[in-house]
């Protein structure tokens, strides 16, 4: 009877011991597993962060692209403007001359 009783208690230290290194095992895996998750979720944001700070420069060059074209229009129309006002005083200089 000793001798089962000691096997026994042999056996099942051998189990708690083989079951300990299996939960420790998998406690490992489960922490390298969320590492790297957590490295993941760091670089997507780094990424994330780089990207809207690109957009922010892309959206301000373009802002200013608009407002040159703006600039560059408006002037055109302007000087457009002053040409049809010369066409027109010289139309009219043309037909006083053609009256006298």
């Amino acid at each position: 009877m000793k001798h089962t009783t000691l096997f026994l208690l042999a056996f099942a230290a051998l189990v708690t011991v083989g079951c300990d290194k299996q939960k420790s095992a998998i406690d490992s895996k489960k922490e390298a597993t969320k590492d790297a998750i957590d490295n993941r979720k760091d670089e997507v944001n780094a990424a994330a962060k780089g990207l809207k700070k690109q957009t922010d420069i892309n959206a301000k060059i373009d802002k200013a692209q608009i407002d040159a074209n703006k600039e560059a229009a408006q002037a055109q129309l302007d000087a457009d403007k002053k040409k049809a006002d010369a066409d027109a005083k010289a139309a009219k200089a043309k037909v006083d001359a053609e009256n006298k």
